[in-house]
């Protein structure tokens, strides 16, 4: 089996878990939700399941080790000539190419994760490890400590929360348009400062 091949079955059975777990915990709760059952429904062994997750709240949650990788992936393929804000742009752009098409799911994550604290915690946890990553890379890009210096930490604190805030928004809005423009959007505000802009509300009218 060829490398690419490889990753992307891998891929299919991370996300054939993490779908079984949610699927499991929206109709019997977190707490009714075992590894075994997860592992059943996506039609793999409960020894493959550990290969995927470390436990049944991080498949439920999304949190796997991949989830980072994908973003710090997408960091480094941007050009080394770029501004911080702007490869991180294209970091998001990307990654919301990638979520659109799961959008359902993402938003009965959210919602669950909303209910039961324990998962949000946990993903919470997760996203401060992968902004650590990314500060990581932004701080060889820049040449800067990434413990001493606050540029990097703080650039991509507001890059990843760019990235949340638009995948709410554009669930909140009813998902009009693509969800890379609510992100391009986000980033041109970022890229703007934080003037005061126009509602959304009053520019429909």
């Amino acid at each position: 089996m060829s490398e690419g091949r490889r990753e992307r079955k891998k891929a299919e059975t991370r996300r054939a878990l993490s779908s079984a777990a949610l699927r499991l915990a929206e109709q019997l709760g977190p707490d009714g939700v075992t590894v075994e059952a997860i592992a059943d429904a996506a039609d793999v062994s409960a020894r493959t399941f550990f290969n995927y997750f470390a436990s049944k709240d991080d498949a439920i949650a999304g949190v796997a080790p991949s989830e980072a990788s994908e973003l710090l992936t997408d960091l480094l393929d941007r050009p080394a000539d770029e501004s911080p804000l702007e490869a991180l742009r294209g970091m998001a752009v990307a990654a919301a190419t990638r979520l659109e098409p799961t959008a359902d799911e993402l938003w009965a994550r959210h919602r669950l994760t909303q209910r039961h604290p324990s998962l949000a915690a946990r993903r919470a946890a997760r996203f401060t490890e992968v902004e650590r990553e990314l500060a990581g890379e932004i701080a060889r890009r820049t040449g800067l400590d990434p413990d001493l210096d606050p540029y990097p930490a703080l650039v991509v604190a507001a890059a990843v929360g760019a990235l949340k805030v638009s995948l709410s928004v554009w669930q909140e809005r009813g998902r009009p348009g693509p969800l890379v423009e609510v992100v391009d959007d986000a980033f041109a505000q970022l890229a703007a400062g934080f003037d005061l802009p126009v509602p959304v509300s009053t520019a429909r009218h």
